[in-house]
């Protein structure tokens, strides 16, 4: 899609999301706890699939029946609680602008999941062509349930938009796949694109800082339930560090999830399996048969009907950068007659829905009133173009509204990646330099140890799953023996980077794997601006190493995700890692720096450097120390804004 901006909106929209906005009364909407009771009439129906299985609907519709509404759905493996027709959320929709103006409101448990009923299937599979009734799958129930909505819910106005942030940003995503003629919008948000590089795993890593996650999605029912069935473990410490490193292998945790019971089935209909998800884990190191088909990716060649659609992200994301990134890129190039933009800003996982007015991840703030301003003049104005406007593709909006995270500032692109962009490779020089030119042959060498990993944060803590880390300073890491440090001269001048990064490393280890972490940071000057009081616990920006992007490889997995293979010990080989896009200008005065190490713990898991089958299944005897080896003609290749 390539829209023709219409410069007075760009620059009025500029204007208001710039860092230094000034709070007003534009920037927030305040609304009552008793808004939507006051306003909106709330209905729970059960909705039949074309199987016969039932799921769990809540409608919200306007009071006001003096006109009619467009339907926003959000479908949901996280509850539409509250349960009861006489219970109302606080808030309904994607933002209040949109729940003030009035639309139809609907939330749905997906099958299997809480008051809905049938088996829930961990991101289930799409079946194209389907030849009978029983082959169901997401696509299959957003459309029979677009259908019955449009067919009996009172003052709709047959137009229906979707929207979601992170797994229900994947049924969003879903929806857009033969789509009911009814749908003319969705909005995934934060969507997961794929389980072996979402969430979960990193290019085949295990992300072991969301073990207590698992049970979330891998524990069965097969009754409705109104309150959560499911339990997360309890570690017993806030030292998560600590916890997995005194744990040993992946094996001693099978014990949380009863590992040896399970067996996939529920065999009646009070059996509870806990944890299937821990099972499938274990069972699939590999990008195997189980995996593929999940993914969601692929089938988002050949979008028809034609449904517009916005993607949206975070460039802070811990969880989800590889969904919104792939969906957007696979659908604009292979439907290039749909309406597709993206709107990437500072935010970590979904913060875009909140109504902070001070905007920042962890440590590092970004500017006021980013998300507030995102909702009112991008979300809204896109749903309302759809749903209750003109529907063509002249929304006003840009093809890509992207957030440059080192001047603080949004860029209006008619294409992503830019247009006036080109590639630019820099090289791990020996002394800890990296440059432009190639100077030698030389070499890098550390020990890694296994008893020693690398922290992924200093502020390392049982969460549910961490975010804060993805601005983390990174001197910490920088300090150690096991972390190579490559570094470019104070520059000169900006440099912007704007898409991909490619890691292309030449390495060695006297193993036989190893995995591979790759760090872009930015090194701020001993002078820095300090940021606004209240803003940070206790780091100063002075000399602050700002992470802006960051990767595992798993060694095993550099060839081929389908078919591991081991490192012939202490011969050359080639590592390369894709690092996910990225916005963001090193300015003049800072420096650009690439970190390497091979633990980052508890983030990932240990790989045991030691090649073995399946490292869920390995033994405490194939963690060995390993001494790895970074050559000097590996180089880091940058997508570089003219």
């Amino acid at each position: 899609m390539k829209s023709f901006l219409k410069l007075t909106l760009i620059l009025a929209f500029l204007c208001v999301s710039c860092t230094k906005t000034t709070k007003s009364t534009k920037d927030t909407v305040k609304v009552e706890d008793t808004y939507v009771q006051d306003h909106y009439d709330k209905k729970e129906v059960t909705i039949e699939m074309r199987d016969g299985i039932k799921l769990h609907t809540t409608i919200y519709s306007p009071k006001d029946k003096s006109q009619t509404y467009p339907i926003l759905m959000m479908r949901t493996p996280y509850s539409c609680k509250p349960y009861g027709e006489d219970k109302f959320r606080k808030k309904i929709g994607p933002n209040v602008h949109l729940m003030k103006e009035g639309n139809i409101i609907v939330y749905q448990d997906v099958r299997g999941r809480w008051m809905s009923e049938g088996v829930y299937d961990n991101m289930r599979a799409y079946i194209p062509n389907k030849t009978d009734n029983t082959q169901v799958d997401e696509s299959s129930d957003t459309y029979d349930t677009i259908e019955w909505l449009v067919n009996n819910v009172e003052n709709n106005n047959g137009n229906v938009g979707t929207w979601g942030i992170s797994y229900p940003g994947f049924y969003a995503t879903y929806s857009t796949i033969d789509a009911h003629p009814a749908l003319k919008a969705a909005s995934p948000q934060a969507c997961i694109g794929d389980f072996f590089f979402d969430d979960f795993h990193h290019n085949g890593a295990f992300l072991l800082s969301y073990f207590r996650a698992v049970s979330l999605f891998g524990t069965m029912k097969n009754v409705p339930k109104d309150s959560a069935w499911y339990k997360l473990p309890d570690l017993g410490t806030k030292d998560q560090y600590q916890f997995f490193l005194d744990a040993g292998p992946l094996s001693n945790l099978n014990s949380y999830f009863e590992y040896e019971k399970l067996d996939n089935v529920i065999t009646s209909q009070s059996d509870q399996v806990d944890d299937v998800f821990w099972k499938e884990i274990i069972d699939h190191p590999n990008y195997d048969s189980v995996w593929k088909p999940k993914g969601l990716i692929q089938n988002l060649k050949d979008i028809k009907p034609s449904v517009a659609t916005m993607i949206v992200g975070g460039f802070f994301d811990a969880e989800d950068l590889y969904g919104p990134f792939e969906t957007y890129k696979t659908i604009e190039k292979h439907n290039p007659e749909n309406y597709n933009t993206m709107v990437f800003g500072p935010w970590d996982h979904g913060r875009w829905a909140r109504t902070d007015v001070k905007n920042f991840v962890g440590n590092y703030y970004f500017g006021d009133s980013i998300s507030l301003n995102f909702q009112r003049d991008v979300e809204t104005k896109f749903f309302n173009h759809f749903l209750k406007g003109k529907g063509d593709k002249n929304t006003g909006l840009p093809e890509a509204y992207v957030f440059d995270s080192g001047k603080k500032e949004w860029n209006s692109f008619e294409s992503w990646p830019p247009a006036n962009t080109t590639k630019q490779a820099m090289y791990l020089n020996a002394n800890q330099e990296l440059s432009t030119t190639k100077n030698g042959t030389t070499k890098e060498v550390f020990v890694s140890d296994l008893k020693r990993p690398v922290p992924y944060s200093e502020d390392i803590k049982t969460v549910f799953t961490p975010r804060k880390y993805m601005t983390d300073d990174q001197r910490f890491a920088a300090r150690r023996p096991d972390v190579l440090i490559f570094e470019t001269d104070v520059l000169e001048e900006d440099f912007t980077l704007a898409g991909d990064i490619m890691a292309k490393l030449q390495v060695a280890t006297t193993g036989t794997d190893a995995d591979w972490i790759v760090k872009i940071v930015d090194v701020h000057p001993a002078d820095a601006e300090e940021q606004e009081e209240g803003m940070q616990d206790h780091l100063a920006m002075s000399n602050y190493h700002l992470m802006v992007r960051s990767e595992v490889m798993r060694g095993r997995f550099r060839n081929s995700f389908e078919n591991p293979e081991p490192f012939v010990p202490n011969q050359k080989t080639a590592v390369n890692i894709k690092l996910q896009d990225v916005m963001h200008t090193f300015k003049k005065g800072h420096k650009l720096q690439i970190q390497i190490q091979s633990t980052w713990f508890p983030l990932i898991d240990l790989n045991p450097q030691t090649f073995v089958p399946n490292i869920y299944k390995a033994k405490e005897e194939d963690f060995q120390n390993q001494t790895h080896t970074v050559f000097n003609d590996s180089k880091i290749e940058f997508t570089v804004l003219k």
